[in-house]
């Protein structure tokens, strides 16, 4: 599975953006699908998922929203309000027998998007 993400960009606080993964190969649905993020200087950290059902992080719920389009082979992460901390790298990711919420059970990355939020 090949995993290619796009829609980042630079927003001002307050706006929104729509990030877009879009995966090779047939078995996609078979995937739960997760996104992460990296802010400079820090770790890279959950922000939310896709499968049977959906998680977020606790701290980015009501603001995000994941979704996936199994018929185009499209995961999705909707963003609105954003906040200047809300500025990194995002990826999406593959896990063929878990979550997609941690890190460990990913078995593809995307090469991610860089999402910059001005104040």
């Amino acid at each position: 599975v090949q995993l290619q993400a796009s829609g980042g960009g630079l927003v001002q606080a307050g706006g929104s953006l729509r990030l877009s993964c879009r995966a090779s190969g047939r078995t996609f649905s078979m995937y739960a699908m997760g996104w992460f993020r990296q802010a400079p200087g820090k770790e890279r950290e959950f922000v939310a998922a896709i499968g049977y059902s959906t998680y977020y992080a606790d701290s980015l719920k009501g603001r995000f929203t994941i979704s996936r389009d199994d018929a185009k082979n499209l995961v999705y992460l909707q963003m609105n309000s954003l906040k200047p901390e809300d500025t990194a790298v995002y990826y999406c990711a593959a896990d063929y027998s878990g979550s997609a919420t941690s890190q460990a059970g990913i078995d593809y990355w995307g090469k991610g998007t860089e999402v910059t939020v001005s104040s």
